[in-house]
């Protein structure tokens, strides 16, 4: 094993070792086999882990947003309880960030770029807008996470983009979604039990639970406790990510009865959809709404069944109006309507304290609300104006 050129004398411009170096070498190199250690082998160990950090290192510095980007929402896809997240996450970064960053190393990003990608749409797309500067900051983060690049994040918003773009609540108020005044709410109970089929009961039924469509339409057979009376929505559907326990009103028994003698065969969902093993689509809640409010009206005319501002209607928008309900026309406490939403607690101190669920409260709630909801004679006859 070549230790390396000679050195003749301490005096020896030229480098290498001298003589006494080389024994001192010799002697460690002895030991070393001794101990059942292949120098020359270890020395090509070195060498290749080196080369390994080097070539990793040169790898990081040539990542690009884009790469990291898209490793960053498959390393997330596992996380989100819903598969279309992925794809908004990259529907949204393709359309608006890519064609700026997308070929620049990441480490290369700074608050120019970010604004160049922002400021076109912040005041005309303000939610798509805000959601892009979170994802794009939550990317670099990560990139820093993993040594790629150093600093500030320049997609940070506090203390940092806010310094220079309006607040999204001061360019639009955020846009709740359309939802049915308080008292037509029996009308169009009337109006949707007139229909048949699937759809109407999961939307009936998602009305009586106040529940979000997507808990509605995930519902199993085995989540409903008959004997109890109790639907237990499971953590991975729910947005907290904590089981939701809905006690189920005759109203909305009635509903999963009726879901019974249309069920497909084997089928595990309560509103199963034309394939055995499916559920409905959202698509089909937000289609009979459209349809109720639209179908045979001439153009230019108002949907029938509309908000407050003459919007149409969607299925998300009932919660507001059970949670209208309860504050305006009940006496029962904002923090029961809030459970019944399966509302997340902010609060820390409230969430440590509250560790009951308040079923029974929560039961005479539904109860009154089911029974708010029930059609009167005069809607059953005639429907909305």
């Amino acid at each position: 094993m070549g230790l390396g050129t000679a050195k003749l004398s301490e005096s020896d411009p030229a480098g290498g070792l001298t003589l006494a170096k080389a024994r001192e070498a010799r002697g460690e190199l002895k030991l070393k086999v001794k101990r059942g250690i292949d120098p020359l082998a270890e020395k090509e160990a070195q060498k290749q882990a080196k080369a390994a950090e080097q070539a990793n290192a040169e790898a990081m510095q040539s990542e690009t947003f884009e790469a990291v980007a898209m490793r960053f929402i498959e390393g997330r896809r596992h996380g989100w309880k819903n598969e279309k997240h992925g794809d908004q996450w990259e529907n949204t970064l393709r359309t608006y960030a890519f064609p700026v960053v997308g070929n620049l190393h990441v480490s290369e990003v700074g608050t120019q770029h970010v604004l160049e990608i922002l400021e076109p749409i912040w005041v005309c797309r303000t939610e798509t807008a805000s959601r892009v500067r979170s994802r794009i900051e939550l990317v670099l983060n990560a990139a820093k996470v993993k040594g790629m690049r150093e600093g500030e994040n320049p997609a940070r918003w506090r203390g940092h983009l806010d310094n220079i773009l309006a607040k999204p609540r001061a360019i639009r108020a955020v846009r709740n979604h359309p939802a049915l005044p308080i008292d037509e709410m029996p009308a169009f109970m009337a109006a949707l039990r007139r229909h048949d089929g699937m759809s109407p009961l999961a939307l009936e039924f998602a009305i009586l639970t106040a529940a979000r469509s997507g808990e509605v339409l995930g519902a199993k057979w085995e989540e409903i406790d008959e004997a109890a009376q109790v639907w237990k929505v499971p953590p991975e559907r729910m947005k907290g990510k904590r089981e939701h326990q809905v006690p189920l009103t005759p109203a909305a028994v009635a509903v999963v009865e009726k879901a019974k003698g249309l069920r497909m065969e084997n089928n595990p969902y309560i509103f199963g959809g034309p394939r055995k093993d499916k559920p409905l689509s959202n698509m089909s809640l937000n289609q009979l709404v459209r349809g109720m409010s639209c179908d045979g009206l001439n153009e230019g005319e108002p949907p029938r069944w509309r908000d407050s501002k003459g919007r149409m209607i969607v299925p998300h928008g009932f919660r507001s109006t059970f949670r209208d309900w309860a504050a305006e026309r009940t006496e029962y406490s904002e923090t029961l309507a809030e459970m019944a939403l399966a509302h997340v607690i902010k609060s820390k101190t409230e969430a440590a304290y509250r560790r009951g669920n308040l079923l029974e409260r929560r039961r005479a709630l539904m109860a009154d609300w089911a029974k708010f909801c029930e059609p009167k004679k005069v809607d059953q006859d005639t429907g909305p104006n």
